[in-house]
């Protein structure tokens, strides 16, 4: 016990207060999280260019009425286009969380949501700027004739394919801020 001047002891406390916990800086963070979002947004480009020379073309044969047949399993190409560009996208995801996750000073909720809204916008310009790739890549120069087999340019038939990159970014980032032990995710110490 501690002695006061006027002579009364003063009980001392057993247990301390906790510390308060650090409030979320939004004001701080919104350029640079609008930043990081345009930025993450741009690897969509040489995601869709990357993509378009790695997926399969379909081969198909010109029949009666323009309409176009696929040779006999040139149709799997469909579900390889789908699955390179998920692998590439979900890579992509996981390279962006953890170079996110290395911006020590703007660790945090903030930094994490504009670093999903990028993936999904580096997700939709590459899929779009993939398929644009593709198609100047397999151009059609002539006029097909009743027979000819034309090589087809790689497509996405489904748009799931956004969620890929915001999914593993998210996903990623979680599992680092997960693993980190301090409240404010060593924010103070960059």
């Amino acid at each position: 016990m501690s002695r006061p001047e006027d002579g009364q002891e003063v009980p001392r406390l057993v247990f301390t207060l906790p510390r308060p916990r650090p409030r979320v800086q939004v004001k701080a963070d919104l350029l640079p999280a609008v930043s990081i979002m345009s930025l993450i947004g741009l690897v969509g480009i040489p995601l869709g260019w990357i993509w378009s020379r790695l997926a399969p073309p379909e081969r198909v044969r010109v029949y009666d009425a323009n309409q176009l047949v696929p040779l006999q399993l040139e149709s799997w190409h469909r579900f390889d286009d789908l699955g390179i560009y998920l692998l590439l996208a979900f890579a992509a995801g996981i390279a962006t969380a953890a170079v996110v996750w290395l911006l020590r000073e703007r660790r945090g909720p903030v930094i994490m949501i504009a670093a999903v809204l990028g993936a999904l916008l580096a997700g939709w310009l590459g899929t779009s700027m993939g398929v644009a790739f593709a198609n100047g890549h397999y151009a059609i120069t002539g006029t097909p004739k009743v027979g000819d087999v034309l090589t087809k340019a790689p497509q996405l038939e489904s748009m799931w394919v956004l969620v890929a990159q915001p999914l593993a970014t998210a996903l990623v980032y979680g599992l680092l801020a997960g693993w980190n032990g301090r409240d404010d995710l060593g924010r103070r110490l960059g």
